[in-house]
């Protein structure tokens, strides 16, 4: 569903067999530094969020996917600060300005969880000259007492 919410924004058709690219999930599940987060509004499965760089000096939210059902309600939110809680220090999300959700929704999180000490940028995107520059926030956040707030209902992540 994520990669499909994407190809809006990249052009990207399925494979022959009506599935999309599975690389960043395959990474998320099984590589080194990176952590992979399934997002519940109460007993249902209601996004994902992958972070790659854990450990490392920045974390990326590489990909992040709420279901439309529960798009609006705060589960996103509550979600996106739950994942930047569990892993503090510096952090970079990518997402394409022509995505105006995108745009509301990660200035938002960024205003929330750092206040007025995050910063946007432009950056190419790697081995796609024919797409517009990704805008990268990047800020530093996560742990207690970094003003992130425990999620509440209806979602929050769940390792997997």
């Amino acid at each position: 569903m994520f990669r499909h919410d994407m190809s809006a924004f990249d052009g990207s058709l399925p494979a022959h067999d009506g599935t999309f690219r599975s690389d960043r999930l395959e990474a998320a599940l099984a590589g080194a530094g990176w952590a992979a987060y399934l997002l519940h509004c109460g007993p249902y499965p209601a996004g994902l969020a992958f972070v790659r760089g854990v450990g490392g000096p920045a974390r990326v939210m590489n990909s992040f996917f709420v279901a439309r059902g529960v798009r609006g309600t705060g589960a996103g939110l509550s979600a996106a600060r739950e994942v930047v809680a569990r892993h503090p220090g510096r952090w970079e999300i990518p997402f394409q300005d022509a995505n105006t959700v995108a745009v509301r929704f990660w200035r938002r999180v960024a205003a929330e969880v750092a206040g007025d000490a995050w910063t946007e940028e432009r950056r190419p995107v790697p081995g796609r000259p024919d797409l517009p520059p990704d805008v990268w926030i990047s800020f530093t956040g996560g742990g207690t007492g970094a003003g992130v707030r425990r999620p509440a209902p209806p979602a929050s992540p769940a390792s997997p």
